[in-house]
């Protein structure tokens, strides 16, 4: 099957199509350049289609909202009683056509036939997905139904589909419950009648769930108190605080949305004590009613906390009606919803196969000539995924921290190893509002393996006088200790310096991981995410002045780590001078390294001394460097010192919107990796899955 586009639908409301099509918008944007969302009909015009708002925006597309909607529900039932529905159609179809012929691919979501009339005997979607030739993904609504059930209408939506003369592309049965899963998917795959693949994936509670930023929208609050992270917190259920606070505390569940009058200052205090306190589970927010905000002594209170993440809102309706209104809040997945889509794309993932789509709708496997950056952080999560890795990170108090480990395990990137006290961490996460309970903890205070280590350490590090003391001393460092785990093949690489120097975190690595054996230095590159190509830069991080020998070895380790990210190497030795035009101490060193490279790796294209405009720019190489096979298209940037190649990567990035990841640390034995302190929870995100196809390399040598 060759397609440019794909349709999703499903028959009835609520059965999860938004899951299947940010699965899909995923996949095609981590392997193509421009890809379009279009939805033939929409409810009205009055007000933004929430699906077409939420992709443009998630996914940044290059298209127009009025270009990504064909016409309302009321133009087609006009149409149809108007006997203009041809007319409609041809509409419908020169959009499309025109989509089709300006993107790469063309996802197209349909509305469920519960908006239309009951008038209407047939289903749009089917008719609109064969004018437009778009192979049809049927999404099924699982929920409260027998397994026997499910199957017949998988067969009654196959029928439909072939009868319709479409092109059946897959089925998939979402939001099944726990006991009849299992029992759908066996049945689905012994059914050799069953001409398309049927993908089956569990009810998600916290997927049909609204947070805290939900009710806030739907109600419009005012948010008094608490940073907007805050207000991703999942409201399992609402309690209205009626009596006094001593009996109310009985009362009080995981998740609650504590909803009571803005003078109860008792209930307000008392509810938020409950966060801080480990007998007491964790409310979700407070929403205070009447329009009545907390006194000014009770905000003093809570503005002198260190820490304050709970939300309290405020709305001007009584108590009785917002309990009303709070209970009609639909869960919705918007762009902000950040661990709510994790938690999306780990339950497509891990009951989808993705490489058997990409199979049947033609995708190019090789790279494509422009790499987004969208492109590049799905190629990591892939990847990272085909061989699950164990990562330990040593920094468990950092929320960052923590939060990332919440989004790893949601999406199946890699399995996490949380070093601390587990009662703490897991008090800090639930305080949070997170789930990380898939997570490894590992306290060195009562570890077995501490015994081991401090041993381990005090015979590899006695001959340079550590004494056994002084080597338990170091085992109670979290970096030391993460840093043996990895050597010793407890977990597969680390990940630090989210509050830890980098010093603090290569010291350990080197004392016990060391370099490889061709390697006198670790070094580190940075992936320059530009916005249709990904280039390296190396070392913007870690050497201040290396030698010639040293920055050959950069270059070297450079291409080796490029080449395990899919980035052919054409390394730029770079200087202030290209070939043999000019001359000087900094000059000759670049000169030398090169020479260097291409004797101990003579299958590496490398070019230097080369500046930066010849080495990035063809027509400049052309001038400068006509015959050079690197000059132009270089792919690996190696900077002759700290100072230009720290400053450059931060004016390009500054400058351009480039992402950067990294930095990427290079040359060790096994891989660990070192976070600025001043990172976001993304870039721990990708420093994980980096991490972990280092990994994987490592393991293929």
């Amino acid at each position: 099957m060759k397609t440019k586009s794909l349709y999703i639908s499903s028959l009835e409301p609520s059965a999860g199509s938004l899951v299947v099509v940010i699965g899909f918008m995923e996949l095609l944007k981590g392997k193509l350049g421009k890809v379009a969302f279009f939805r033939p009909v929409i409810q009205n015009e009055k007000e933004l289609d929430h699906d077409i708002s939420f992709m443009l925006e998630k996914y940044n597309l290059d298209i127009k909202y009025e270009e990504a909607y064909g016409c309302t529900v009321r133009e087609v039932e006009e149409s149809i009683a108007e006997n203009r529905y041809n007319e409609l159609m041809e509409n419908l179809i020169e959009q499309f056509k025109n989509l089709e012929k300006n993107y790469d691919f063309v996802l197209v979501e349909g509305l469920n036939q519960s908006f239309f009339s009951n008038t209407l005997d047939f289903d749009v979607n089917l008719d609109f997905a064969k004018n437009f030739s778009s192979p049809f993904i049927s999404v099924l609504k699982g929920k409260e139904k027998t397994a026997k059930d499910v199957i017949g209408e998988i067969h009654i939506e196959a029928d439909t589909i072939k009868s319709s003369g479409c092109s059946h592309f897959a089925t998939f049965v979402n939001r099944l419950l726990p006991d009849v899963y299992e029992e759908v998917k066996e049945l689905a795959q012994q059914d050799k009648s069953l001409m398309a693949p049927v993908y089956c994936m569990p009810e998600i509670t916290e997927l049909d769930t609204p947070t805290v930023a939900e009710i806030k929208n739907k109600l419009g609050c005012m948010h008094v108190l608490g940073e907007e992270k805050d207000l991703r917190r999942i409201v399992r259920q609402s309690k209205i605080a009626a009596m006094k606070l001593e009996n109310f505390l009985d009362y009080i569940e995981e998740g609650d949305l504590i909803i009571v009058p803005g003078d109860r200052s008792d209930i307000i205090v008392g509810s938020l004590a409950t966060v801080f306190s480990r007998n007491y589970p964790n409310i979700s927010g407070i929403l205070l009613t009447g329009g009545m905000l907390p006194h000014k002594s009770i905000k003093k209170l809570f503005n002198g906390f260190n820490e304050f993440s709970i939300p309290i809102l405020s709305t001007e309706a009584d108590t009785y009606t917002t309990a009303l209104n709070v209970n009609k809040v639909p869960a919705t997945i918007s762009p902000q919803s950040i661990r709510k889509i994790a938690l999306a794309m780990g339950v497509f993932s891990s009951n989808v196969n993705t490489k058997e789509i990409e199979e049947r709708i033609s995708m190019q496997s090789s790279s494509p000539l422009a790499i987004t950056p969208i492109m590049f952080e799905y190629a990591l999560f892939e990847k990272a995924r085909l061989n699950k890795k164990k990562i330990v990170l040593p920094e468990s108090t950092d929320e960052r921290i923590l939060r990332a480990t919440e989004i790893l395990l949601r999406r199946n990137v890699a399995d996490i190893i949380l070093i601390g006290s587990e009662e703490n961490i897991m008090h800090k996460s639930l305080s949070l509002g997170l789930d990380i309970s898939k997570a490894e903890i590992i306290d060195p205070l009562t570890s077995p393996l501490m015994d081991i280590f401090v041993n381990k350490f005090y015979e590899m590090r006695k001959a340079k006088g550590l004494s056994m003391e002084g080597s338990r001393d170091s085992m109670m460092m979290k970096n030391y200790f993460g840093t043996m785990m990895v050597y010793l093949g407890y977990a597969d690489g680390m990940v630090s310096g989210a509050i830890h120097t980098t010093q603090e975190t290569i010291r350990p690595a080197l004392q016990i991981i060391k370099t490889k054996p061709d390697i006198s230095i670790v070094s580190s590159l940075f992936f320059m995410c530009l916005e249709s190509r990904v280039l390296v830069y190396g070392d913007c991080a870690v050497n201040q002045d290396p030698t010639k020998e040293e920055l050959a070895e950069i270059a070297i380790s450079s291409s080796d780590t490029a080449r395990m990210f899919g980035i052919e190497p054409k390394i730029a030795m770079l200087s202030y001078s290209t070939g043999s035009s000019g001359k000087g101490e900094e000059v000759e060193k670049v000169r030398e390294a090169t020479s260097i490279v291409k004797q101990k790796r003579p299958d590496l294209l490398v070019e230097g001394p080369i500046q930066y405009d010849a080495a990035v720019d063809p027509e400049v190489a052309m001038a400068k460097l006509p015959d050079s096979k690197v000059a132009g298209q270089a792919t690996i940037f190696i900077f002759p010192d700290l100072n230009t190649g720290n400053n450059t990567y931060k004016a390009v990035q500054r400058s351009s919107g480039a992402v950067a990841i990294g930095p990427v640390l290079q040359g060790l034995r096994k891989p660990v990796n070192d976070l600025s302190r001043g990172c976001l929870v993304a870039d721990i995100v990708n420093t994980v899955a980096i991490t972990a196809i280092q990994a994987q390399a490592e393991d293929n040598k």
